[in-house]
């Protein structure tokens, strides 16, 4: 009979981020995972390490975004280690393009709301101060400025996550994938959990961070936490020469040279993660725009990928009332908010507390207020 200080129940990128945090403070810690049959948003992201976007009407969310952003290069220089090879990890700032003085006009009421709600390192940069501020980069005569955030960046998340795999293994950590949980319940001071595989497990603490079956798993330790599936698309190119040294909210040049295009925000509540031409065409179209020497590059793959998104579209983290112990941490964002899960939230896990950030994004907010679908942001 196996027994773990810490079950989490979900190997993606929030999952084994805190699953390594909790490793990395001496815990026996196993990582269930549904395998490549899961919907996961992990291997399908953007790769941005992006804070100006996020928190809007949420000050919790922004400065927990912002703590995470403060200690990503500590998370970047050792899961580089544990993967063998460099993150790419670039606080390089960030962009968000506009094309139009309407969109310029709607972009900086948002950097005014921001400003308010405490994110002040965000802007409005013109387009001269655009082509100063990258000397050679073939912007689209359309391009009339940018929101530019300072703080933030980008990384290769495959690599990411990889390293994160790595990192819990080296700490003793145990990866177990291959089938879905479908039953938790306490057993004398611990929680048994059962796979649909047949294979039982003891834990003493359990983390939920299941991605778009959230709702369904949290469910077994006494957690309310409404999560849909909202699908994202994206595009990349064939590899070119350096043309755009700073990532934007939806187009970033990688550290192997592609050209990454994205995303699409689909709520139609569909589990299923086809592409579309009309998508991917309306993606291409507004990128070439931003970069018009994108119209001669050659697209090498496309994907999409489903976001976990709550009702407000913030993450939610909570402790189970009627299960002490068991956790739960579900968001869209999950290669910015790596740091804090690694850190942070794992020493909430293993007794500390929790963040004061994370307990104000607890889901019993959502029992007071109406259902309304938002956008990926």
């Amino acid at each position: 009979m196996e027994r773990y200080d810490v079950a989490v129940i979900g190997g993606g990128m929030v999952g084994t981020a805190i699953g390594y945090g909790c490793a990395e403070r001496g815990a026996r810690v196993v990582v269930l995972d549904e395998g490549d049959v899961a919907l996961r948003a992990a291997r399908g992201n953007f790769g941005l390490v992006w804070g100006q976007s996020k928190g809007d009407g949420m000050p919790a969310y922004g400065a927990w975004t912002r703590l995470s952003i403060a200690l990503w290069p500590a998370l970047a220089e050792r899961v580089s280690g544990f993967a063998g090879r460099d993150v790419c990890y670039r606080p390089v700032g960030g962009l968000t393009f506009c094309l139009s003085e309407a969109e310029l006009a709607e972009r900086r009421d948002f950097v005014h709301r921001r400003h308010n709600q405490g994110h002040n390192t965000v802007r409005i940069v013109d387009r001269r101060e655009l082509q100063e501020m990258m000397p050679g980069c073939p912007l689209g005569p359309e391009v009339v400025g940018a929101s530019f955030d300072p703080t933030d960046g980008h990384v290769d998340p495959l690599t990411l996550l990889r390293g994160l795999h790595a990192g819990l293994r080296s700490a003793g950590g145990l990866h177990l994938p291959g089938a879905s949980v479908v039953a938790i319940d306490p057993v004398g001071g611990h929680y048994r959990i059962e796979r649909a595989d047949g294979e039982r497990l003891y834990a003493e603490r359990i983390v939920v961070a299941s991605g778009v079956a959230t709702s369904r798993v949290a469910a077994m330790v006494g957690l309310d936490v409404p999560v849909r599936p909202v699908r994202g698309q994206n595009i990349v190119t064939e590899r070119l020469a350096p043309i755009l040294p700073k990532p934007a909210s939806a187009i970033r040049q990688t550290g192997d040279g592609t050209i990454q295009i994205g995303v699409t925000s689909e709520d139609d509540g569909i589990l299923e993660t086809p592409t579309t031409t009309a998508a991917l065409a309306k993606m291409a179209a507004r990128a070439i725009r931003v970069l018009p020497p994108l119209a001669n590059a050659r697209m090498v793959r496309s994907w999409a990928a489903l976001r976990p998104m709550t009702p407000d579209g913030f993450p939610a983290y909570a402790e189970s009332a009627t299960h002490p112990g068991c956790f739960v941490a579900v968001c869209h964002s999950g290669v910015t908010l790596a740091a804090v899960h690694a850190g942070p939230m794992a020493e909430a896990v293993m007794g500390g507390g929790m963040h004061e950030l994370a307990a104000e994004l607890h889901p019993d907010r959502f029992a007071r207020m109406p259902i309304q679908h938002v956008p990926a942001i």
